[in-house]
């Protein structure tokens, strides 16, 4: 039977993966992800799990690489220069086809920035997780629920595809407490098998080798190729988006995780005053979900990305639209996070056919709050 409790976004995310098989935990305390680590500290040994605080993020990775290939669920989490320290590891994990859930609970940046909620981690994520061709599946939450619920789907997606996983948040989410509903716990016996882990052969059956090394470079090429030929079945099959009033929508705003909350506001707020708003919400940001952005062309006008960093992820949807509709972003960074009322009139002057341009817009809609 599930269990609802109050938590916070951090220690949503620490619960769901225990109940969901995981047992193991590598990381290194960073803030504002500092309370995932504690809470996996207080709980691991309780369930015969391990926590163990690495000496670096890059130790943490690599402990995660070989509890992986022993055929383990098995997670770390950071936040944004710590994940930076992860890249190296990651890349070894994409190589060598192991699943591997990584939270970062994004800050500010670039450098140490601040501690203060962010999204400027999005092409880090979707784009450069680590050297070479490889890609890893990211989702972001927007509630706390969805934190808990993205881990189980996760680890089972990860598992499915060989590939590591990232549930992309930030220090707004990490640390707000909402209700949320927790499944019942996993059992060993209910865990998908790894036939391919190093558990040992037993004499039962032929060696088996987890490795990103390639000599011979037609064996690199050719297993790049079968992960990108698998990477298609990810696009194809786990694209995940949430639509808000967009039936009708005349200009659509497309935000994710934090910032998806405000514009939702924002959106109620226009539709009171008969304009037509609508939101896309995407919740895997890769694969991103472009097939929900292709049918919102032939509806919609216009569209504007609401982000918290410089605009990263308007990218995405400018090669979806693929210039057949005005795209343009608003946004804070820094660890501003926009109001309601600032996004409704960036969505007004959209919908007037008016070009943001970031620095200037920014000046003007103070002007005119004022």
């Amino acid at each position: 039977m599930a269990e609802k409790v109050l938590m916070k976004g951090n220690e949503a995310l620490a619960e769901a993966a225990i109940r969901a098989g995981c047992k193991l935990f590598f990381g290194y305390p960073i803030t504002p992800q500092t309370e995932l680590a504690a809470y996996m500290a207080k709980r691991m040994p309780k369930i015969g799990g391990v926590y163990l605080q690495a000496e670096s993020e890059v130790a943490a990775i690599n402990m995660v690489y070989g509890a992986s290939a022993a055929g383990k669920r098995v997670m770390t989490s950071s936040s944004s220069p710590g994940v930076s320290l992860k890249q190296e590891g990651i890349s070894y994990l994409i190589g060598a086809d192991l699943p591997a859930l990584i939270i970062n609970i994004q800050r500010g940046g670039p450098g140490l920035g601040g501690i203060q909620p962010s999204q400027a981690d999005y092409w880090q994520a979707t784009r450069a997780t680590g050297h070479g061709d490889g890609q890893i599946i990211v989702f972001a939450p927007s509630t706390v629920q969805e934190m808990a619920d993205l881990v189980a789907s996760a680890f089972d997606l990860g598992d499915n595809y060989r590939m590591p996983v990232m549930i992309l948040a930030d220090g707004l989410l990490g640390q707000m407490m909402e209700p949320v509903e927790l499944p019942e716990p996993l059992g060993d016996a209910a865990l998908p098998a790894r036939p391919w882990a190093l558990t040992g052969h037993h004499g039962q059956r032929s060696h088996q080798v987890v490795n990103s090394l390639f000599l011979d470079a037609q064996e690199l090429e050719d297993s790049i190729v079968r992960r990108f030929q698998r990477y298609e079945q990810v696009r194809k099959n786990e694209q995940r988006a949430e639509c808000y009033l967009t039936e009708d929508a005349e200009v659509v705003a497309v935000a994710y995780g934090a910032a998806a909350r405000v514009v939702r506001s924002a959106v109620n707020k226009l539709r009171q005053e008969g304009l037509k708003a609508g939101l896309i919400r995407p919740i895997s940001l890769w694969p991103y979900p472009v097939d929900v952005l292709e049918h919102q062309v032939g509806i919609s006008k216009a569209f504007m990305t609401v982000e918290l960093s410089m605009g990263q992820m308007v990218d995405d949807v400018r090669l979806a639209v693929a210039g057949r509709r005005p795209v343009n972003y608003f946004n804070h960074t820094g660890g501003i996070v926009p109001t309601p009322e600032e996004v409704a009139v960036a969505l007004r002057r959209v919908l007037a056919g008016e070009e943001l341009h970031i620095v200037p817009f920014h000046s003007k809609l103070k002007g005119e709050q004022q």
